[in-house]
């Protein structure tokens, strides 16, 4: 009777997972994807613009529905924003979403599995929350590396990120084990760079305390967030009064990837690392270059 049990409860699940596929493929074809630009154009859109960036994943999008990602526990009032600022429209503000709802075939078979399974699930939620009448930019643009099976156009691709910061001076809100450019050229091209060092898990709860850190500084300085969710709301307020605020997210990491030329993802010495094996376990760093950038610590 047991195995008799267990055999239809097996059917049942082939069944249900076939029907989630089905009506996933029907979805798509009924249901017109949203416009997301091509990361080159999102890239220049960012350079030529001098415009704000709030970027969407999946971490983000668990949130929308009332989850949460492994370094952001769920907040409603992150949850509420996050929504807010999908569907928002501004001149001097993109909205970023992975360019991943019609063709996939440009990134390995590891990240196009991760997709389907994941749009099996999150699709129609996820075209619930959109404008329809937006158009949307590539949130990959800083995963330039690593999701890609041609790697060819990674180099041109991080030397025209570096043209964001060109000869600016960066104020880099990240967080406190996340040191972004640390041991690497990323941002030499900088004219400056400073940082205000924020925790490395749940940063939302210390929310408005980052806000008003950055706002001590001038308008001119150009913000870069790299602080999950959290950097997704803050790059709207802070263009909201007058500062370009970029999402970089993981591109220190894709660049670290990037410079060894690995084709797994692997631990960063002194950088969190959240999407690898013992990535969260940082050794200390002991740099006094890096020491002397640090304007403020919110922890």
């Amino acid at each position: 009777m047991k195995k008799l049990l267990l055999k239809m409860y097996y059917i049942f699940l082939d069944f249900k997972n076939h029907y989630k596929v089905l009506r996933d493929k029907l979805i798509s074809v009924i249901i017109k994807p949203p416009i997301v630009k091509t990361t080159d154009e999102t890239l220049s859109k960012i350079i030529n613009e001098r415009c704000s960036v709030s970027r969407y994943g999946n971490g983000e999008f668990n949130i929308m529905f009332k989850g949460e990602q492994f370094f952001q526990e769920y907040d409603n009032d992150l949850s509420l924003r996050l929504i807010e600022i999908i569907s928002s429209q501004s001149k001097n503000h993109i909205v970023c979403i992975p360019d991943v709802f019609s063709k996939i075939d440009k990134f390995t078979d590891r990240a196009q599995n991760f997709w389907k399974k994941y749009l099996i699930l999150n699709r129609t939620k996820i075209y619930r929350k959109l404008n329809k009448k937006k158009v949307y930019y590539d949130a990959m643009v800083t995963r330039l590396y690593m999701d890609y099976k041609d790697k060819s156009k990674s180099d041109e691709r991080f030397s025209k990120f570096k043209m964001i910061w060109d000869d600016r001076e960066i104020i880099l809100v990240e967080g406190e084990q996340s040191r972004l450019g640390a041991g690497n050229n990323l941002f030499n091209n900088a004219k400056s760079l400073k940082r205000i060092l924020c925790p490395a898990e749940n940063a939302f709860a210390k929310y408005e305390e980052i806000l008003t850190a950055v706002k001590k500084y001038d308008t001119s300085k150009l913000i870069l967030l790299a602080l999950g969710p959290t950097a997704t709301v803050l790059a709207y307020d802070l263009s909201r009064v007058g500062y370009q605020a970029v999402d970089i997210g993981n591109v220190d990491i894709e660049y670290e990837w990037f410079l060894k030329r690995t084709q797994v993802k692997t631990p960063v010495k002194h950088k969190y690392t959240g999407e690898v094996p013992n990535g969260t376990k940082v050794e200390k760093l002991h740099n006094p270059e890096y020491e002397n950038e640090i304007l403020a610590q919110i922890l």
